[in-house]
């Protein structure tokens, strides 16, 4: 069976089992903060220096997406890679077993839904820590399945499986051969959440075209499309680090106002997604973590 990946990017949380395991243990003990200071100075210069792929595709962003000057940018690229840094220890921190602060904007959209019978939608995006928000907000109402890269580290799967199980959270892993369309479409059918990554292109090239900050830039068709054509609510949730033991979520609604059907239906929820996703990343420009030439054809 063929592998599923991103044609630019592979996928999976750097290092092998054993490393996990053992980083595990550390955070046991340890404070967060004394694995950020080292990673900074001693793991950040020289990952930066051999990884250029990565390196060039962040500094290229700065300076075509968000019109930084070449020294703002190289900052912004060294400060980038430190967020990503806290964003992998902070995981790693959950499965130890410490606790994030996580301030919540617009929970009673993610309430309300929740009590409804019907099943919704709630994207997210390779910003900030969508993934910790699972391990702190229980959904006693509704089962939420979060669809997730079918490729990552066993390792993390089963970290992520032991933490997701108390909070009613089940994982559904992308397929090469697409079987998790089923999984997907039962999940809305049984008045569930289903919770889906929409800033990437996997399996299906099939693609809106939607100016993000200056140029067009491809976002996929399938949730929006899913949304549209199974008319159900969607939600967009971003997670943002804003302190050293703190994140802050915020819960809007697309396509609140919306009134047409199919495919123009699924362009508008697009856009208005991207927007929200143009103004987080305004926000918060050094937790951008897609490390390849976003706008490339």
């Amino acid at each position: 069976m063929a592998e599923l990946r991103h044609d630019k990017w592979a996928g999976t949380t750097y290092g092998n089992g054993w490393m996990h395991r053992w980083l595990i243990r550390f955070l046991k003990a340890a404070d967060v903060r004394l694995l950020y200071a080292f990673v900074f100075m001693f793991v950040i210069p020289p990952t930066m220096i051999v990884n250029s792929k990565a390196r060039n595709a962040i500094y290229g962003f700065y300076r075509k997406g968000m019109n930084f000057g070449k020294a703002r940018a190289v900052w912004m690229t060294y400060k980038n890679h430190c967020a990503f840094s806290q964003v992998v220890i902070d995981r790693f921190a959950m499965y130890a077993g410490k606790k994030f602060r996580i301030k919540v904007e617009g929970y009673d959209l993610f309430k309300g839904l929740c009590e409804d019978p019907e099943g919704f939608i709630q994207l997210s995006s390779h910003i900030g820590n969508y993934e910790i928000a699972g391990y702190s907000l229980p959904t006693e109402e509704k089962r939420f399945n979060a669809l997730v890269f079918g490729g990552e580290k066993e390792s993390v799967m089963t970290n992520r499986n032991r933490l997701f199980k108390g909070n009613n959270i089940r994982m559904i892993s992308m397929q090469p051969d697409m079987s998790h369309l089923f999984e997907i479409n039962k999940v809305l059918a049984d008045g569930e959440i289903l919770s889906m990554p929409a800033d990437r292109i996997f399996g299906s090239q099939k693609n809106f075209r939607i100016p993000f900050l200056g140029s067009d830039a491809k976002f996929p068709q399938g949730p929006f499309l899913l949304a549209a054509v199974r008319d159900v609510p969607m939600l967009f949730v971003s997670v943002m680090k804003t302190g050293a033991k703190e994140y802050t979520a915020k819960v809007r609604r697309i396509g609140k106002n919306a009134d047409k059907s199919g495919k123009q239906r699924a362009e508008e929820l697009a856009r208005e997604y991207v927007a929200m996703l143009e103004e987080s990343v305004n926000e918060h420009p050094a937790q951008w973590y897609n490390y390849f030439d976003f706008w490339r054809d």
